[in-house]
């Protein structure tokens, strides 16, 4: 199985958590409920926190410096996490999401990928982002 495959594989099977976790908080109740709530913001943290790494990664192999790349990806991390500490899964929810799109949106600035893993990564960010306005708006029902 070729890299490639791979990638699509566990990039569009990372997706399921996302919303095993919702329908988690859908059907479940007490801490059960909870459980998945925190569920969805650790993994999603989580999956944040991977992306960021996969642009270092993607840095070691260039001979230019790129410092801008390095600091994005920890304002981002540190955001992130800054988020998840605000104790209110919604906001951390909302925060997330804020920080998905903004990844996606300064690696399609700043670098030249193949054409199927931009299409890859515009992908699983809809679902993602599909994903935390679910999540928000469950909450907000909650709440």
């Amino acid at each position: 199985m070729s890299n490639r495959a791979v990638m699509l594989m566990l990039g569009y099977s990372g997706l399921l958590p996302f919303y095993a976790f919702l329908l988690g908080i859908l059907l479940l109740q007490d801490w059960p409920a909870a459980v998945s709530v925190q569920g969805f913001v650790v993994y999603s943290l989580g999956i944040l926190c991977f992306l960021c790494g996969t642009l270092w990664g993607r840095v070691q192999s260039l001979d230019k410096p790129v410092m801008a790349q390095l600091m994005v990806t920890n304002g981002v991390v540190i955001f992130a996490v800054a988020a998840v500490l605000t104790a209110k899964a919604w906001l951390a929810s909302v925060a997330l999401m804020s920080g998905y799109l903004a990844l996606l949106w300064y690696e399609r600035g700043t670098e030249i990928l193949p054409r199927w893993y931009v299409a890859m990564r515009r992908n699983l960010t809809v679902g993602v982002v599909i994903a935390h306005v679910l999540f928000f708006v469950l909450q907000s029902l909650q709440g």
